[in-house]
């Protein structure tokens, strides 16, 4: 079974452009956060050459202008303060403003978010003018966390995307490699048959010939059982006690006779709707779990129950059991 490097190379792809997409996507938000920054802060100086306009005004001055720029700024909050007092505030919430001690605690966070700017209204005398950033700003902080949340999601989809088609792949290959053994098991066993028929011909002694038979039976069932790996197993309509008995007793004839086996079921055939090749693969992983469990020696009993329209096996061994 061959598998082409391109399908490998597709996924890595993939995952090299959705993760250059993303960072894109996050470096641009960044670039775009810092662009609208700056602009507040052109917006912000000329709002503060618009108040220094209007505080020093004569009655010849034109204040329209500075007027329209002081009074359109309706987003961003303000804090001017002169002497390290507070002396006017702008587009903060009148229950911060009314309150000292909150004020204040406001004050504080817009010096860690922006630096002031400086008015000099008259010669020798400083105002500063403490900012922050607008809603809009505030809500582009938050972006490049979602986007990172984003990433760590999207990278964990496309690992598990990359790990699921791997494991499809290596289970396409043990499926294949599977099937290819049952063929490659099947020509020999078809010649192991002919010849028990010449044995036979030649008066060889019937129980041998009757082992040698049992064992190509359970050869070409180990065959079929490969055989089915990967494929959706065809049910047939089978008396369980029987197949079950089947596969049973030819464990007990291959196992250690310091293991007892107990064979428990009711008399009248059951038929059920199933697999006769995977429910006997089903019979001998559990056996054979037990008799290790046991250390090849101990009791093993197999009981088939019929309640209430299910078909119950219950397997139990004289084992330690999980410590």
């Amino acid at each position: 079974m061959q598998f082409s490097k391109s399908s490998n190379i597709s996924r890595w792809i993939i995952i090299f452009a959705s993760f250059l997409i993303i960072s894109l996507i996050l470096w641009n938000t960044y670039t775009f956060f810092q662009i609208f920054k700056q602009e507040e802060r052109l917006k912000m100086n000329l709002w503060a050459n618009a108040l220094k306009t209007l505080m020093n005004a004569s009655e010849n001055t034109d204040v329209e202008l500075p007027l329209q720029i002081f009074s359109n700024n309706t987003s961003i909050p303000i804090i001017r303060t002169e002497n390290d007092s507070i002396i006017d505030t702008k587009n903060i919430d009148e229950e911060i403003e009314t309150d000292r001690l909150k004020i204040k605690s406001f004050l504080l966070g817009l010096k860690t978010e922006n630096e002031p700017i400086e008015i000099e209204y008259v010669q020798g005398k400083f105002q500063y003018l403490y900012y922050g950033d607008s809603q809009l700003l505030k809500r582009l902080k938050y972006y490049p966390v979602a986007l990172l949340l984003i990433i760590f999601l999207f990278g964990a989809l496309v690992y598990n995307y990359y790990q699921s088609t791997k494991l499809a792949a290596q289970n396409k290959l043990w499926a294949g490699m599977a099937k290819e053994t049952a063929h490659q098991i099947g020509t020999p066993l078809t010649s192991l048959v002919g010849w028990v028929e010449i044995l036979k011909s030649e008066n060889v002694d019937e129980a041998t010939t009757n082992e040698i038979e049992k064992d190509i039976e359970r050869l070409q069932t180990i065959t079929d059982r490969f055989s089915k790996i990967g494929s959706e197993p065809k049910l047939e309509n089978r008396d369980i006690i029987e197949e079950t008995q089947k596969s049973y007793t030819y464990l007990q004839s291959r196992f250690s006779k310091q293991v007892e086996f107990l064979f428990i079921g009711p008399e009248l055939p059951i038929i059920v709707l199933f697999n006769p090749t995977l429910h006997s693969w089903a019979i001998e992983n559990l056996v054979k779990n037990s008799i290790d469990a046991m250390k090849g020696r101990g009791k093993l009993s197999l009981e088939v129950l019929h309640e209430g329209g299910l078909v119950k096996i219950n397997i139990c061994d004289t084992g330690s059991g999980i410590p």
